[in-house]
């Protein structure tokens, strides 16, 4: 296999994990883009090692609660500011957040 063909195949890898990553969120990616940018919000609350502002975001928007925090959680967010720390770092990009 030549530098060209190794190439091709990890680039085909890499398209398939971000197609599968983006798949696997459970919000549409504006509600996910939106509920990033409300956590990293100038002079948010202090973190109370909850998901409360998540959770609140989430039902302000109608957004189903129970499966996103299960992928939150599932993704290094257990609390509001480990959602920032972890997910966005993880899935920011996907969504037009830059790291």
């Amino acid at each position: 296999m030549n530098d060209a063909e190794k190439r091709a195949m990890k680039d085909a890898w890499k398209k398939r994990e971000q197609e599968k990553m983006e798949a696997s969120i459970p919000i549409p990616k504006v509600d996910l883009k939106a509920l990033f940018d409300y956590l990293d919000r100038p002079n948010p609350p202090t973190c109370t090692h909850t998901l409360k502002e998540t959770i609140e975001f989430l039902k302000s928007r109608n957004l189903d609660v129970e499966k996103t925090i299960a992928w939150c959680r599932e993704n290094g967010g257990h609390c509001d500011c480990e959602v920032i720390f972890n997910v966005e770092d993880k899935f920011g990009p996907l969504v037009g957040r830059p790291i």
